[in-house]
């Protein structure tokens, strides 16, 4: 078992930015919340992490929101508002039986999935391009 501790992720921006991600208040339901400080709380961008296990399973779950923040002027008076949200999931299922080497093959297939270089899958999720 880990600490919580700051969760420091690199986007895909032409030169990477680390965003950090700090805990954010007590895990409730086995929910591990972490946000990355914005000046607009409502606009913190948001992480979240969970593990349960059930019926002989173990079902993880990772969760990201990033909130697009804009400012509004009404009649003159200028607010932030979050404008649109960003979700992206991340879920496991591994029988108690697994081995580590099993569970790592899979969550490194599934992280190599996701790169970059993965045109189809890429296209996919970035340029929102179905395939054929």
């Amino acid at each position: 078992m880990s600490a919580r501790t700051n969760l420091v992720i690199n986007d895909r921006a032409a030169t990477p930015v680390a965003h950090t991600y700090s805990p954010d208040g007590d895990a409730a339901n086995n929910v591990h919340v972490f946000s990355e400080k914005t000046s607009v709380p409502a606009g913190n961008p948001r992480f979240t992490a969970s593990l349960r296990k059930s019926g002989g399973k173990y079902k993880a779950q990772l969760r990201l929101q990033v909130p697009v923040v804009q400012t509004q002027v009404i009649n003159g008076v200028s607010s932030p508002v979050v404008v649109r949200t960003a979700y992206v999931e991340f879920a496991t299922t591994f029988d108690e039986l697994s081995t580590d080497q099993e569970r790592k093959d899979a969550v490194g297939l599934m992280a190599n999935a996701l790169a970059g270089s993965q045109t189809q899958i890429n296209d996919l999720l970035v340029n929102v391009s179905d395939i054929y």
